[in-house]
């Protein structure tokens, strides 16, 4: 049976508010994970929380001064075009002058009183109407043509007023970039400060793989919780993550110096991969999904999450900026975050996992290279 236009359009309309009920509710859901992360780095460590404040505050100011950057790099362009502006339409205005000076100048070698003189020669009438119907015509052009100087005047005087409030603006926005690279400088000395207090807190082996085996558990906790999370509001995906493996791009660009198995520290095995980059390099997500987490967890830093469906997900962590939010659709190569080292790396690389059902599996065989 075929149901009519107007059923299908409310079946669609409700599809649609109870698809934004369920993200605003899984969002609601993970934010409570997230509180309870930061809540649980704080009872565990002062110096972990002062790091994730230190990085946290890099992170905001270099997205504050990207944002600038780009406003500033618009408005230049606008000014830019301003003046192309101006300039073709002074050098408008310099023909229109140019036609009204030659039109002046044949006006006054026929005289003012030569259509006084045809008024009074009436040997030839049908000429004497002629040549008034030309004069008013040229009466008229001259009109037009002083009414169109007088308008490409007022426009560049408002194109002037418009360059300078231009010239305002990027002034403004470079005194704001100069704030913001000295809030950038004060959290990366924050930073500094904080990881040479964890160095010093950690000089021993024993501390080292403590403190490793917490992060490890923090990490471990999240990742149950996510699943219990989003196995309410499953994501429905065109195809199951499990048909990709040996078809995917590597997240990132850089060198691999880490693999999923090998010794971490003592008994500690890596879960993943780490793979050394540049910094600010995009960090792709895989596969389509939808953004699980995207905040700082100890060891890891500013770490996002994607939730594939098919009980996938794929870990990205110590970035230096996240791009995306809690709930954000992404595509495949989309990118999530800008490669960095946060979370107490000493250079920049990003770490990289693949679980299923929540344990972490070998990513390896899912990308099309061996090497990133």
């Amino acid at each position: 049976m075929i149901l009519p236009a107007g059923i299908t359009g409310a079946q669609s309309a409700g599809e649609a508010a109870r698809a934004a009920a369920d993200l605003k509710a899984v969002k609601a859901e993970i934010a409570k994970i997230a509180a309870q992360v930061r809540r649980d780095s704080v009872d565990r460590s002062k110096l972990t929380r002062n790091l994730r404040a230190a990085e946290v505050s890099v992170a905001d100011a270099r997205t504050g001064l990207g944002r600038l950057r780009v406003e500033r790099s618009e408005r230049a362009a606008k000014r830019a075009e301003l003046a192309r502006e101006k300039a073709g339409r002074e050098a408008a205005l310099a023909a229109e002058q140019r036609e009204l000076a030659s039109e002046l100048r044949s006006a006054y070698l026929i005289g003012r009183e030569e259509p006084l003189k045809l008024l009074l020669n009436q040997e030839d009438p049908a000429r004497a109407g002629r040549m008034f119907a030309y004069y008013s015509y040229f009466g008229r052009a001259r009109a037009d043509r002083i009414a169109r100087i007088e308008a490409y005047v007022a426009g560049i005087a408002a194109l002037d007023a418009g360059l300078r409030a231009e010239e305002e603006r990027l002034a403004d926005l470079e005194g704001q970039q100069k704030t913001q690279v000295a809030q950038l400088e004060a959290a990366r000395a924050g930073r500094r400060k904080a990881l040479a207090e964890l160095e010093a807190e950690s000089r021993t082996r024993a501390q080292t793989l403590e403190q490793l085996r917490g992060e490890q558990a923090g990490l471990e906790k999240l990742v149950r919780d996510l699943k219990r999370a989003l196995e309410q509001y499953p994501v429905d995906g065109k195809a199951a993550f499990g048909k990709l493996r040996g078809k995917l791009a590597w997240p990132v660009v850089g060198k691999l110096v880490a693999t999923f198995g090998s010794t971490r520290a003592g008994a500690i095995k890596w879960d993943g991969v780490m793979i050394a980059t540049g910094r600010g390099a995009p960090v792709r997500s895989i596969a389509s999904g939808r953004i699980a987490y995207a905040d700082w967890l100890p060891g890891l830093g500013l770490l996002v999450i994607v939730d594939h469906g098919d009980h996938y997900l794929s870990l990205y962590g110590h970035n230096d900026q996240l791009y995306k939010a809690v709930g954000e659709r992404v595509a495949p190569g989309d990118t999530i975050a800008a490669a960095g080292d946060s979370g107490g790396r000493s250079r920049t690389e990003l770490y990289f996992e693949i679980r299923r059902n929540g344990k972490p599996i070998d990513p390896g065989p899912w990308f099309r290279a061996r090497e990133p």
